[in-house]
């Protein structure tokens, strides 16, 4: 397996395939780059390079007690582009990647970036707060916490069902989706999950996306149970200077299992753009 280790020793596992134009995937919350696979095998085939990496306290990188907070994922994300010399990349992420590339950008600049797409993504805010009226009530993140540290393994089997959508009348469930969204949170150290709730509720990546001067697309499900569209996505788009949103109607917060074809085609018509 491939690693770059970081400035305070931590090991981040990535997968790098392919020698055309790159294109680096970050995950959500509480899976690893294995979510992509479906993304990274189209575009591989397509000609591009892809590459993505496992969060620290995720996947097959190291479980550490500190730097479980989004200044240290961005600058994480920086050890491995660096790492790889990557230039003119296009940046993906989903849901909590959203903040992870944003935040690179904000601390980084995109000197080495082309591109960004954001898929159900949490930039701007997903906390409720005074100025974030339409946010998520902390109370809500602090049940998030209390199964993660409590009861993860059943919290995760009952969240898939939430996250692709298969709660809702005539869904077509996927039980391989849900082993897979379980496989992938149980790979996961409890500690980093526990703390990177936080970073995805509570960071503001506001002054991120306003650092945001290239192209971005982003792709959001109107029937998104996890990052409501109106309060990110619909956001996201009036503060990043050179945005597009589209819209995938009745699509949920796993549209990048749910709607792949959709999505793997939006992605390759961007790239081609």
């Amino acid at each position: 397996m491939s690693f770059v280790t970081t400035k305070d020793g931590a090991h981040i596992y990535y997968k790098d395939w392919g020698t055309g134009e790159p294109v680096v995937f970050s995950h959500g919350w509480p899976l690893n780059a294995d979510a992509w696979d479906v993304q990274m095998l189209f575009l591989l085939q397509k000609g591009y390079r892809v590459i993505a990496h496992d969060r620290r306290g995720h996947g097959r990188s190291s479980q550490t007690a500190l730097g479980n907070e989004m200044d240290t994922y961005a600058d994480d994300l920086a050890a491995v582009i660096e790492a790889l010399d990557l230039k003119g990349a296009t940046l993906v992420g989903h849901s909590t990647g959203g903040g992870e590339i944003s935040h690179y950008v904000g601390r980084h600049g995109t000197k080495r970036v082309k591109k960004m797409v954001l898929i159900g993504a949490v930039p701007p805010l997903m906390l409720k707060t005074e100025a974030n009226p339409g946010g998520v009530p902390k109370e809500v993140f602090d049940g998030i916490r209390a199964s993660t540290a409590n009861e993860r393994s059943q919290f995760f089997k009952d969240l898939a069902l939430a996250f692709y959508g298969y709660n809702r009348p005539d869904a077509k469930v996927q039980q391989g989706a849900i082993d897979e969204f379980w496989r992938e949170g149980m790979m996961a150290g409890v500690l980093g999950l526990y703390e990177c709730i936080k970073q995805f509720s509570e960071v503001d990546y506001t002054p991120d996306l306003e650092k945001i001067d290239v192209p971005t697309l982003i792709l959001h499900g109107d029937d998104d149970q996890i990052v409501p569209l109106d309060n990110s996505g619909r956001k996201s788009v009036e503060i990043i200077s050179n945005a597009t949103l589209k819209v995938y109607p009745g699509a949920s917060h796993g549209m990048c299992t749910t709607e792949a074809d959709k999505v793997n085609a939006d992605l390759l018509a961007f790239l081609q753009s």
